[in-house]
């Protein structure tokens, strides 16, 4: 009720204060999954980031996973569950080598992200992850380098790695200033950089997504890159990645900012005005 409640108040603000272009920060659902971008179209309000359609493909991992894959890009294997599914009996038939990652399928912010060693710990782990979404992945772990390719209007940017210091990048390590190491740009082979930054390219155009977009990769042993997900509203605080790439290039905070908002507009329709 208190969300119908505060859904309303923002609606009737929407529509009364008519505001000349949206700057959308809203992280999870509602905010990155299509439905405010679907909102300020019927409204007739320009608004930053991507179509309802990208926003909603973006934010449903398992879609855009396979929307990439046809591409013949590399992506982790992975296997779904849904809330519907009876998890001991999926978990019988479970073939992944072990660690994997569970994730919700549409979410984000790292909530209900778990790296697993241990077979009995899928269990428990998978129906926490359950609690935030009605399809749960388990994703095949790729050891490596984590790294990611910021896009600004379609232009990719330097390439940031990450490295936390707890070995794993959960919510803590991404929220928590000290917790992860940043190398902008990353410490990487020439031809590494620029595979990364074209393949940062080609699936924000393969998923048509707009605005300041974050492709996330893990690089196995040998370099070779692998597509995890992306991000239509990147982090925009003090440890977030887009702002850090954008800094390398001696872009500030505010000029960031207004980069993204140039790109502000109706997305449907031929972007009507």
């Amino acid at each position: 009720v208190a969300v119908e409640a505060q859904g309303r108040i923002f609606f009737q603000n929407l529509v009364q204060s008519r505001p000349e272009a949206v700057f959308i920060a809203l992280h999870g659902h509602y905010g990155e999954d299509g439905c405010l971008q679907g909102l300020l179209e019927w409204l007739e309000i320009p608004y930053t980031g991507s179509s309802p359609f990208s926003s909603a493909l973006c934010f449903d991992k398992l879609a855009s996973k396979k929307w990439v894959a046809s591409d013949g890009i590399l992506t982790p294997r992975c296997i779904p569950l849904k809330r519907s599914d009876p998890l001991q009996e999926w978990l019988k038939k479970f073939s992944l080598p072990l660690p994997v990652i569970v994730k919700p399928n549409r979410e984000g912010s790292s909530y209900g992200v778990f790296r697993i060693f241990k077979k009995e710990e899928l269990s428990k782990k998978m129906t926490e992850a359950l609690a935030f979404d009605s399809t749960v992945l388990v994703e095949e772990y790729i050891e490596g380098r984590e790294v990611t390719v910021g896009v600004l209007n379609g232009r990719p940017l330097p390439v940031v790695e990450v490295v936390p210091k707890g070995g794993f990048y959960d919510y803590e390590s991404k929220y928590t200033v000290g917790k992860t190491d940043y190398f902008v740009p990353a410490k990487l082979p020439e031809s590494v950089t620029a595979a990364l930054k074209e393949l940062g390219e080609k699936i924000c155009r393969s998923l048509q997504c707009e605005g300041g977009v974050r492709v996330d990769f893990m690089l196995d042993k040998s370099l070779k890159p692998y597509f995890l997900e992306v991000n239509t509203i990147p982090g925009m605080t003090e440890t977030s990645l887009l702002p850090k790439a954008a800094a390398c290039e001696g872009s500030g905070f505010e000029d960031l900012c207004e980069t993204i908002l140039s790109s502000a507009g109706l997305k449907t329709n031929g972007g009507r005005s």
